[in-house]
């Protein structure tokens, strides 16, 4: 159960820090005045991660949920 929970905490830090590369480089180059072609497609990708974030922590809360009425 030791090397699960490591697995998730890395998984975790991973899927965390594309949200802020996802989320923080539109912002940036936004104010760097960069194309907003390019922009765009990562905006779309910053909406895209969020989903993708709600849906696992919404497993998560379901698996948590499970265990706990197990126990």
């Amino acid at each position: 159960m030791k090397e699960a929970t490591d697995v998730l905490k890395i998984v975790g830090i991973i899927l965390l820090a594309l949200f802020v590369l996802a989320v923080g480089v539109p912002l940036v180059l936004a104010a760097a005045g960069v194309a907003l072609g390019i922009l765009g497609c990562l905006v779309s990708l910053a909406v895209a991660v969020i989903k993708i974030a709600i849906v696992v922590a919404i497993i998560y809360l379901i698996i948590v949920g499970i265990r706990a009425v197990l126990k």
